[in-house]
């Protein structure tokens, strides 16, 4: 068979094409027989702080489960689900005080302005967090210091939901809120 020109260009177009495809595909066939193939992505930041914070307490959902809205009439509360923050390889020889306090923010209940307002269907209550002695920490402030030592350490805390007041009725429905902390060393 005699090529000419042209057809030695349009030979070669397909040969540079099927070239480019596969050069162009992220990640070869499994071979047969093999079980599949995925993804594997790491993420995270390094921060200036004596601690680590532990990457299952970094970012955590705490849940509240199924609370009657009987239990919440009249400013009433439900049962502390409890949450901590971990720390981990501590060195703490460069703190004064050997102290950590954490400040939760959030959008506030507009019936209750130092406890988290709840997003969804529900109303006519707020999410209130304490700290390891039950005391509840206002949004804004931070909590009273908590000693930390070399090594690794948890700063345990709770959250329960309180009803706005006697005469609001607790509308039920389901809900999340969303609080963010900050640690301050001393």
């Amino acid at each position: 068979m005699k090529l000419n020109n042209r057809s030695a260009a349009v030979v070669l177009g397909f040969v540079l094409a099927s070239s480019a495809a596969s050069a162009a595909d992220p990640a070869p066939a499994p071979a047969p027989g093999s079980q599949g193939q995925g993804t594997v992505t790491f993420k995270g930041s390094v921060i200036d702080s004596p601690c680590s914070i532990t990457s299952e307490t970094a970012n955590q959902t705490v849940d509240m489960g199924q609370i009657s809205n009987s239990a919440l009439k009249k400013a009433g509360k439900s049962t502390p689900r409890p949450f901590s923050i971990k720390l981990e390889n501590c060195d703490v020889s460069s703190l004064t005080n050997k102290t950590v306090t954490a400040t939760f923010t959030g959008t506030a209940s507009k019936a209750q302005p130092t406890n988290l307002a709840l997003v969804g269907q529900v109303s006519g209550a707020a999410l209130v967090i304490t700290n390891g002695d039950g005391a509840s920490v206002s949004l804004g402030s931070p909590t009273q210091p908590t000693s930390v030592h070399n090594g690794n350490n948890t700063l345990s805390y709770a959250a329960y939901l309180q009803g706005d007041s006697e005469k609001v009725a607790i509308v039920p429905g389901d809900f999340s809120s969303v609080a963010n902390f900050t640690l301050a060393y001393q």
